[in-house]
C-alpha cells in the first residue's frame, strides 16, 4: 500500500509486537538479548532468560521474569558490548531485538556487535527500517512535524542488502515501520566491522530522497506478517 509520501511503500500487516511474540514461540530461544528495552513492553513478550540494555529504564510492562536469569544493563549499548560481559560469561544470545537510537551508525554498530556475540545461526531483528515518509527519516526528531520517527536507520537495511548477501534477510510488513529479520547470524563474519569506516564515508549525510525512495523499496519485498502468525498458531 502506498504510504504518506511519493513512492514510499507503507507496512500494513499486523503490529510488530505480535510478530515478535510469534517469533519467540517459533524460535524458542534459550537466551534473548534486547537493545532499547525502556518500558519493557517488548521485553515482556519473551518467556526465556534475557539480557536487557537501555541507557534509562522506565519499566512499566514487565512484572514477571519468565526465565531463570534476567540481566539489566542501564547503559548505552556500545558500553555494554565493550564490557565483554557476554564473552566473560560465555553467554550467546540466539535471538536479539535491536531497537536502538534512531541514527544509522548506532544500529549498525549494534548489528555488528550483536552478530559477533550471537550464537551461530541465531536470529536478529531490527526495528524501524521502513519509513513511510521523508520527514520521519530526518536525524533530528521534531515532534510537531511527525509523531512517528525512524531516523535514518533505513540505511542499515540498505547496507546489509549491499554488503552482506550471505545473510538470510526478510523484511516483514509489520506496522508501523516494518521488522527486518535475519535468521542466520554468523559471528565469524567481520565484513561490516572491517568496512565500518568506509561504510560511514559512503552513507553519512545521505538522505532517502537522494538515495532514491523507489530504489530503496525496490531492493526488497515485504514478507507476510499475517502468514507468519498463522504458521506459528499451528505450532
Amino acid at each position: 500500500m502506498l504510504g504518506e509520501g511519493a513512492d514510499f511503500v507503507r507496512a500494513s500487516g499486523p503490529d510488530y509486537f505480535r510478530l515478535l511474540k510469534a517469533m519467540h514461540k517459533q524460535l524458542k530461544p534459550s537466551l534473548y538479548l534486547e537493545v532499547g528495552s525502556r518500558t519493557g513492553n517488548s521485553l515482556a513478550l519473551t518467556d526465556c532468560d534475557f539480557i536487557a540494555i537501555d541507557p534509562v529504564f522506565n519499566l512499566k510492562h514487565l512484572t514477571v521474569f519468565p526465565g531463570r536469569q534476567a540481566y539489566f544493563f542501564q547503559m548505552p549499548s556500545d558500553d555494554f558490548f565493550a564490557s565483554d560481559f557476554l564473552a566473560k560469561t560465555e553467554l550467546r544470545p540466539d535471538f536479539s531485538f535491536l531497537d536502538s537510537m534512531h541514527h544509522y551508525e548506532f544500529l549498525l554498530r549494534d548489528m555488528i556487535n550483536g552478530e559477533a556475540t550471537s550464537a551461530p545461526g541465531g536470529a536478529i531483528a531490527l526495528h524501524d527500517c521502513c519509513p513511510f515518509n521523508a520527514v520521519m527519516t530526518e536525524r533530528k526528531w521534531v515532534r510537531r512535524r511527525t509523531r512517528e520517527w525512524t531516523g535514518d536507520v533505513w540505511e542499515v537495511l540498505a547496507i546489509l542488502l549491499d554488503k552482506r548477501p550471505d545473510l538470510s534477510i526478510k523484511v516483514y510488513d509489520a506496522v508501523p515501520t516494518g521488522l527486518v529479520v535475519i535468521e542466520n547470524a554468523d559471528p565469524n563474519n567481520t565484513v561490516l566491522k572491517d568496512q565500518y569506516d568506509a561504510i560511514l564515508a559512503q552513507y553519512d549525510c545521505v538522505e532517502i530522497k537522494d538515495y532514491g525512495v523507489t530504489k530503496f523499496f525496490d531492493s526488497f519485498e515485504y514478507a507476510d506478517t499475517s502468514a507468519y502468525l498463522t504458521e506459528t498458531q499451528a505450532l
